[in-house]
């Protein structure tokens, strides 16, 4: 059974950082596009970014340059680098893999590309 478990989160102010970590287990991790998205209040859940299978990486335009997605295979764990952090990136963050059928690409513009989700972690980002 697939399982994510999201973690890292918590409240900063404008212009700090944070790494968000995601555990993954239950599937061959390291051969599956992971991705991160996140839902701020009253509003829909958008992709942040993505990660393919062969290392390639895909951002929102709105984090390009501040946010920087990773993996580390050996403890099937993905990462999500947040610099510069603005309170419009205030918000639930989730950390998914995709579907089996979709497992070498995915695209975070694309929610349906994945099939397994995590629990959230809050991020709150004052000014």
């Amino acid at each position: 059974q697939v399982q994510l478990v999201e973690s890292g989160g918590g409240s900063v102010q404008a212009g700090g950082s944070l790494r968000l970590s995601c555990a993954a287990s239950g599937y061959t991790y390291s051969s599956y596009c992971m991705g991160w998205f996140r839902q701020a209040p009253g509003k829909k859940r958008e992709g942040v970014a993505n990660m393919n299978s062969d290392g390639s990486t895909s951002y929102a335009d709105s984090v390009k340059g501040r946010f920087t997605i990773s993996r580390d295979n050996a403890k099937n764990t993905l990462y999500l680098q947040m610099n510069s952090l603005k309170p419009e990136d205030t918000a639930m963050y989730y950390c998914a893999a995709a579907w089996p059928f979709r497992r070498y690409s995915c695209t975070h513009r694309r929610e349906g590309d994945f099939g397994y989700w995590g629990q959230g972690t809050q991020v709150t980002v004052s000014s």
